[in-house]
């Protein structure tokens, strides 16, 4: 579905390249995930492949084709793109703003109507109770299945998501994961998240790629990245997890207990 290679990305102001170089290679129907800490280029390489961010070097190609080539609106409505802080728009209602792009791509009204039934449906946010409500009115994880509803709504291939559910509470973080891992398989989707967080990585990704100032260090599958770490740095991102919970196993043992 994505062949990403040799890609770079330079920001010259100040003589750092954010990519360096990034070749891999992403499945019809896989979830890869993106991780690594701040300023890696994670976001960067997620903005290249819709052509928000033009590389310096390097080619994206989709199905085959270079993206260099095609006109980013219509490259941009093929792609759904989640951001983690939502930008839904506050003078829109959540139904507009769920229909928001299939307006501007001149879907008749009746058939609009009727994905934006879908989706609010589909996103357990009745149009009925919710539909009429602007985003000061919704929790933060209601904002965020809004967005993620406008994303889908002209029905994209493939899903780009940056750090989606970084600003929720634990619970609703928790919860919408999985849930967008079920929407994932029964919608067909290719999807690249963003995350810093190991411990997500590990437990959406078919595939995780490890970057580390702007190269990519290891990709694999969640089994593979634990079993074959490639570096110290790659360990000491599989250990954080690991040690965290072993903490939390012992706070929340019983007094006394060995």
């Amino acid at each position: 579905m994505i062949d990403i290679v040799n890609l770079t990305k330079d920001y010259h102001a100040d003589g750092r390249a954010a990519v360096i170089g990034l070749t891999l290679s992403i499945a019809t129907g896989e979830f890869l995930v993106l991780v690594g800490p701040s300023g890696c280029g994670k976001t960067t390489t997620l903005t290249m492949i819709n052509r928000l961010t033009e590389p310096s070097a390097g080619e994206i190609r989709i199905d085959g084709e270079s993206i260099g080539n095609a006109d980013p609106v219509a490259l941009r409505r093929r792609i759904g793109f989640v951001f983690q802080d939502i930008g839904l728009f506050p003078h829109l209602t959540a139904a507009e703003n769920i229909g928001i792009t299939l307006k501007l791509m001149g879907m008749p009204r009746p058939a609009m109507e009727a994905r934006i039934d879908e989706l609010m449906a589909r996103m357990q946010m009745p149009r009925e109770q919710f539909g009429a409500r602007f985003p000061q009115a919704l929790s933060g994880g209601q904002r965020q299945r809004v967005g993620l509803a406008r994303a889908l709504a002209a029905k994209p291939s493939i899903m780009l998501m940056d750090e989606p559910f970084g600003a929720l509470d634990p619970l609703t973080r928790d919860e919408l994961g999985p849930e967008y891992r079920a929407l994932h398989e029964a919608l067909e989707l290719t999807t690249v998240l963003v995350t810093h967080d190991m411990t997500e990585a590990f437990l959406l990704a078919d595939r995780i790629a490890v970057m580390r100032a702007g190269h990519l260090v290891q990709i694999g599958t969640p089994h593979e990245i634990v079993s074959r770490p490639a570096d110290d740095f790659v360990r000491a991102m599989i250990e954080n997890p690991r040690k965290r919970a072993h903490a939390l196993a012992r706070l929340m043992e019983p007094d006394g207990a060995p």
